[in-house]
């Protein structure tokens, strides 16, 4: 892989990596219990308010169109609601938590409508009504000599490292729930269906998934630290709208019984 195309490969990886810099010195703390860690306490907002702390939009500055994100009651609960219209961006959090010590995440989402021409497998579908995206920090051990070069010319170039890799959740339109390919864009990104089609629609879906064994499927070894989240509704490469909402995010030491 040529720099070029490397440097266009992380395209995501890098703007998200970008956006959660200011975050780094960030004063807020997460909500913690004895077997979770809650990173996206939504339900503790107030509707129309301030999303809560650590949370910031993402924007990517090649798309002109951002995706409306507000915090709503809905069901006696707040939650965050996304509108998008043939637009693109999302809201972020810089985190560091060790999937080996919490390996289990679990979000809630519902959508109102899926896209007709989304598609896992080709960049012009690279869109979705509801996306959880997972990054985690580069860690030099994990990559060969000309791959590190590569990073530090990046690094050079834009003042961070980028994530060494990241993982999406997401509901797609016609791929079964089970899928797991690389992004269009970067073998660096997997996607991973966790819902998908019609079925479902207008009702709250309750998600779990062990995060470290995905990476470990996805990449073929342990996962380094976790260092962001995100939600994101897009809708800029099928020119779609799509509404959806997201529930609280939580990291837990083990799945339920």
């Amino acid at each position: 892989m040529t720099l070029t195309s490397f440097r266009r490969a992380f395209f995501y990886l890098l703007t998200l990596a970008l956006g959660l810099i200011s975050l780094i010195h960030s004063t807020s703390v997460i909500a913690e219990g004895p077997n979770q860690l809650v990173v996206g306490n939504f339900s503790l907002a107030t509707p129309g308010g301030p999303l809560p702390q650590g949370w910031k939009p993402l924007t990517f500055d090649n798309i002109p169109e951002h995706t409306q994100y507000d915090l709503v009651k809905d069901e006696q609960q707040v939650v965050v609601k996304a509108i998008s219209r043939q637009s693109s961006s999302g809201l972020t959090r810089e985190i560091s938590i060790n999937p080996k010590e919490y390996p289990v995440i679990e979000w809630r989402w519902k959508v109102e409508n899926i896209l007709q021409n989304g598609d896992v497998a080709q960049k012009s579908g690279d869109d979705y009504p509801a996306r959880l995206y997972i990054t985690f920090q580069y860690d030099s051990s994990q990559v060969g000599f000309f791959e590190k070069a590569k990073f530090e010319t990046i690094k050079l170039l834009y003042g961070q490292y980028p994530p060494i890799g990241a993982i999406n959740y997401i509901w797609e339109s016609k791929s079964p729930i089970g899928t797991m390919v690389p992004n269009p864009y970067t073998d660096r990104v997997y996607m991973f269906v966790t819902e998908s089609g019609s079925a479902n629609l207008n009702q709250w879906v309750t998600q779990e998934r062990n995060i470290y064994e995905d990476y470990k499927k996805a990449f073929g070894e342990d996962p380094p630290n976790i260092s962001g989240v995100a939600i994101m509704t897009d809708t800029d490469n099928t020119r779609e709208s799509a509404i959806a909402y997201f529930g609280d995010i939580v990291f837990k030491k083990s799945v339920k019984e």
